[in-house]
C-alpha cells in the first residue's frame, strides 16, 4: 500500500469512527429540543471549519439559536491574527460564566487557531473553567469524540496538538447557502511572513488528494451547488507535498470538466508562487471567475523584504500587468497593511504609488498590530500609532476614489449575478455579485435566490452597484 493509499485509508477509518460516535450520543440529545450557537472569527477556512461543526451539532439534534444566550451549547471558532480578537473573545468567554452558573446544564466550547497558543491555553485553564471543550485547528474533526469523553468525565477536556496528522474531511456539514460552498484544498502555510502567526497555529502546508477533492466538489455540485470557492492559505502552493506531479491550475483544469458547476472561486494567492500557467488556465475557462485576490501588503520593497514576503515592488506589478494582458476585464483586490515597522514617509509613498499604479477593484486594510510570537514583533523601528493612523486614513481616501471610478466604469454593462439573498425588510431587493466579485443590488422576486441572472448595472457606490434585471 503506497503512503497516499495509506494516508487516504486512516482518513477513510476515522471519519467512520468519529461518525459512529455520533450516532452513539445522538440519544442523549435527539427530542430534547436543544439548540446551538457557533460564532466564527477569522478566515473563510474557519468559516467552513464552523460549517463542519454545525453538520455534527445538528446530526446530534440540536438546532440554530437566534439568541446566544438563549442556546444550549456555545461554541467560540477563533482566530488569532490579530490580537484584539482575542480579546474579544477572551470578553465573551468571560460573559458567559455568570449564564453558565444560572444554567449548569450548557455546554461551552471554543476551538480553532487561538487554542494552538500556549499562552491562551494557560489563560482559559486558569481563568476560564467553566469552559468544557478546548480544542485547536488539526483535530477539529474529534468534536464528537471530546464531547463523548467530557460527558462521560464531565470534566474540562483539553486536547492540543502540535501538528497535523491524517486529514478527516468526510464529516457531516451543514452550508449556510445551498447554492455556494467553501471546500478546503490544503492546509497551513509555509510562508513564514515576519507579521503573520498563521503557520505556527495551523502549521505545515499539507494538500488534500485531488481525488478527494472531485469527489466533493461532484457531491456538492449534485446537492446543487453553482459555485465554490477553493481554500487555503497559499492555494498556489497546491500539489507541493502531494506525491505525484500535480499542481494547483491541474486541480482548476480537472474541476471545470464538472458538469453542473458554473462558477469556481479561489483564495488566497501568494504572488510569488503565481504561475504563468494559472494564468493561462484561468484566460482559458469560462467557468474561473474573473476576480484574483492577490494580497500585496504593502508597495515598497524594503518593507517586502522585512515581512518576508520574498518578491519585490516591480515583481508585483509586472505580475499586474500580465494578468490584466491576459485577461483584461478581470477584477484585482488585495490586501494592504499600513505601519509594518520600518515604514516611514518613503515607504508610505511607495504604497501609495503602487495603488495608484495597479488600480485594485477593492482591498482588505489593515493597520499593523505587534503579534506576540512573530519576528515582527521585536523588530526595531516600530512606528508611532498616531503616524500609522495618519498614514492608514490617507491609503482609505485614495482607495475609495479609486474603487468608486472603476465601479462607475461598469455602468451600462450587463453582468451576470449569482443572487444570494432578498433584503429582509424588503423581499423584493436582491444582492448578488457577479464573476468579477461585484457586490450588486436590484430589484426582483426572491425566488431568483440561488440562480444566476442578467443585471444590467444602473449606479455605481464607492463599494456596490444598482441595477435591473433584464427579463
Amino acid at each position: 500500500m503506497s503512503r497516499k493509499e495509506r494516508v487516504y485509508k486512516i482518513g477513510e477509518e476515522e471519519a467512520l469512527r468519529q461518525k459512529q460516535i455520533i450516532e452513539e450520543l445522538s440519544s442523549s440529545f435527539q427530542g430534547k429540543g436543544l439548540s446551538y450557537f457557533i460564532q466564527t472569527f477569522g478566515c473563510q477556512m474557519n468559516v467552513r471549519d464552523s460549517e463542519k461543526l454545525v453538520g455534527i451539532l445538528e446530526k446530534l439534534g440540536f438546532s440554530l439559536a437566534v439568541k446566544e444566550k438563549e442556546a444550549d451549547f456555545i461554541i467560540y471558532n477563533t482566530c488569532c491574527v490579530r490580537e484584539n480578537a482575542e480579546q474579544k473573545v477572551f470578553g465573551r468567554l468571560g460573559s458567559l460564566k455568570s449564564y453558565k452558573e444560572k444554567n449548569p446544564h450548557i455546554k461551552i466550547a471554543i476551538c480553532g487557531c487561538m487554542m494552538q497558543q500556549e499562552n491562551v491555553l494557560k489563560e482559559i485553564k486558569q481563568k476560564y473553567r467553566h469552559v468544557d471543550l478546548v480544542f485547536g485547528t488539526f483535530n477539529l474533526y474529534k468534536f464528537p469524540e471530546l464531547l463523548q469523553t467530557h460527558l462521560e468525565t464531565n470534566q474540562m477536556v483539553i486536547d492540543i496538538w502540535k501538528e497535523h496528522q491524517e486529514i478527516v474531511e468526510d464529516l457531516p456539514s451543514i452550508r449556510k447557502d445551498t447554492f455556494k460552498a467553501g471546500v478546503n484544498i490544503m492546509y497551513g502555510c509555509n510562508n513564514f511572513c515576519s507579521y503573520c502567526i498563521v503557520p505556527y497555529v495551523r502549521g505545515r502546508e499539507r494538500s488534500r488528494l485531488p481525488e478527494e477533492i472531485l469527489a466533493e466538489v461532484q457531491r456538492l455540485v449534485a446537492d446543487g451547488v453553482k459555485e465554490i470557492m477553493l481554500l487555503g492559505q497559499n492555494v498556489n502552493s497546491y500539489g507541493k507535498t502531494l506525491e505525484q506531479d500535480y499542481s494547483f491550475p491541474d486541480l482548476l483544469k480537472d474541476l471545470t470538466h464538472i458538469e453542473g458547476l458554473e462558477r469556481i472561486r479561489f483564495m488566497t494567492s501568494h504572488p510569488k508562487d503565481l504561475s504563468d500557467e494559472l494564468i493561462k488556465v484561468m484566460k482559458e475557462s469560462n467557468k474561473i471567475c474573473r476576480h484574483l485576490h492577490l494580497p500585496v501588503q504593502a508597495g515598497s520593497t524594503k518593507i517586502l523584504k522585512a515581512m518576508n514576503r520574498k518578491y519585490t515592488k516591480e515583481h508585483y506589478l509586472n505580475l499586474v500587468k500580465k494578468i490584466r494582458s491576459a485577461m483584461p476585464n478581470i477584477s484585482l483586490t488585495t490586501d494592504i497593511i499600513v505601519g509594518f515597522p520600518g515604514e516611514h514617509e518613503n515607504e508610505f509613498q511607495e504604497t501609495l504609488d503602487l495603488v495608484q499604479q495597479v488600480k485594485f477593484d477593492g482591498a482588505f486594510t489593515f493597520l499593523y498590530s505587534k503579534r506576540t510570537g512573530t519576528p515582527g514583533a521585536t523588530m526595531e523601528d516600530q512606528i508611532p500609532e498616531e503616524k500609522a493612523k495618519k498614514h492608514f486614513n490617507e491609503l482609505l481616501s485614495i482607495l475609495d476614489s479609486i474603487v468608486y471610478e472603476n465601479n462607475l466604469e461598469k455602468k451600462e454593462e450587463i453582468l451576470q449575478i449569482l443572487v444570494e439573498e432578498a433584503n429582509q425588510e424588503n423581499q423584493t431587493i436582491l444582492t448578488g455579485r457577479s464573476d468579477t466579485n461585484h457586490l450588486v443590488h436590484f430589484a426582483g422576486d426572491s425566488s431568483l435566490v440561488g440562480k444566476i441572472v442578467p443585471v444590467k448595472i444602473t449606479d455605481a457606490k464607492p463599494y456596490y452597484l444598482i441595477g435591473e434585471l433584464i427579463v
